[in-house]
């Protein structure tokens, strides 16, 4: 008995180089990776998980793998993700992401880049792996992920996790760190529009931004154009009121030798948070591609930081992925991307209205569901 056609893991996946020496390979290479993203699915954080999943599960597995030599070892899954090259397994996981997804014009990307602190390995002078994740919250979807390098930053990452993605009429909204001419240019090069936020590690552009808002706020904004948006949340003993502020026609006011790609308009938002009867400020600078257009810049401000609650925090809380001490070789980087791709498939299971955790149970517990999930592979 097979599960339904559309299961289709080895479409995606059966590109990977297979590390192992021939005469070694007692088992499949996408049996290994299938067992694994099914062990995390639901709820495996280590190689020896992984092989207790596979040993509970094996005769539901038998009915669309092959297993020639029963359940691989845990000291196989280890071997095998340790040498596993990451960037062919990321290639086939944007493979599948593209396979099941189709952007819309204005389509929010967010990147951000997270450190996976377990990773670190002291012994061999290895330092935690830092990812860099490109997140769509509209359909709580990871689009790819890259490794930074050991002895660089997001900045030389950012680049290379755009180059794999499709951003045509996407927006891209970035912190502070990928306020970068190349990587703004990259952006628009491909077709996408950005919202990036604005701080002194640009500072003669900080600069210019800071003093054309003082300039124009003091004229009452005479001769600008200008749209306002304004938001009010009460929640949690807390009020928060954020005005949005959008000035364009302004790039020959702050980039007059054009180095910043499309620079087209600019954005200040003020956020006034009152809680326990004291009021504090924040101000924040945008640059970006967009029109004058202060709710869509607002939107793309607020949207940006779901990659922090709904991606980051998720892998740390519900996948204990600052907690794994999987530190040889690749394995840290390969099993980022397992988790990613766990996560991907719980967030487009829609008729299980619950979180996350509860979806790995459940999937743990019940055959029919797990194939229920499986089936957007």
């Amino acid at each position: 008995m097979k599960l339904k056609p559309k299961i289709t893991i080895a479409e995606h996946f059966s590109n990977i180089d297979d590390p192992r020496i021939e005469r070694r390979k007692l088992h499949k290479l996408i049996d290994i990776i299938t067992i694994s993203i099914c062990a995390v699915i639901c709820g495996a954080d280590t190689w020896e998980d992984i092989e207790l999943f596979g040993e509970s599960k094996q005769e539901w597995l038998k009915k669309f793998l092959e297993l020639p030599n029963g359940i691989p070892s845990h000291d196989t899954f280890a071997r095998l993700f340790a040498r596993l090259n990451p960037e062919q397994f990321q290639k086939s996981f944007i493979s599948w992401i593209q396979s099941i997804s189709k952007l819309t014009n204005e389509e929010i990307i967010a990147i951000d880049g997270k450190t996976l602190r377990g990773s670190y390995d002291t012994s061999n002078d290895k330092a935690a792996i830092h990812m860099v994740s490109a997140w769509v919250s509209a359909n709580c979807l990871v689009l790819g992920q890259v490794k930074v390098d050991e002895k660089s930053n997001e900045i030389t990452a950012i680049p290379k996790l755009l180059k794999v993605l499709c951003l045509h009429g996407c927006i891209v909204t970035i912190d502070a760190i990928g306020c970068q001419k190349e990587i703004v240019n990259q952006i628009v090069e491909q077709g996408g529009d950005y919202v990036i936020a604005l701080k002194k590690n640009q500072n003669s552009l900080y600069e210019r931004v800071d003093s054309l808002f003082k300039s124009a706020i003091s004229n009452q904004f005479q001769g600008f154009d200008k749209s306002e948006f304004r938001q009010d949340e009460l929640g949690h003993g807390r009020q928060e009121i954020r005005q949005c502020v959008v000035l364009s026609n302004i790039q020959d006011l702050i980039d007059p030798e054009n180095k910043w790609s499309s620079l087209t308009s600019i954005g200040m938002i003020n956020s006034w948070r009152t809680e326990n009867e004291t009021t504090t400020l924040e101000t924040r600078y945008f640059i970006s591609s967009l029109p004058n257009n202060a709710e869509l810049l607002a939107q793309g401000a607020r949207t940006h930081w779901s990659i922090e609650n709904k991606l980051h925090w998720v892998l740390d809380v519900q996948f204990n992925e600052d907690s794994s001490r999987i530190r040889k070789d690749n394995a840290p980087h390969n099993l980022a991307i397992l988790r990613h791709i766990a996560l991907n498939l719980l967030n487009q299971e829609k008729t299980v209205k619950a979180g996350v955790k509860r979806k790995r149970n459940k999937a743990g517990w019940d055959n029919e569901y797990l194939e229920k999930i499986l089936r957007e592979l």
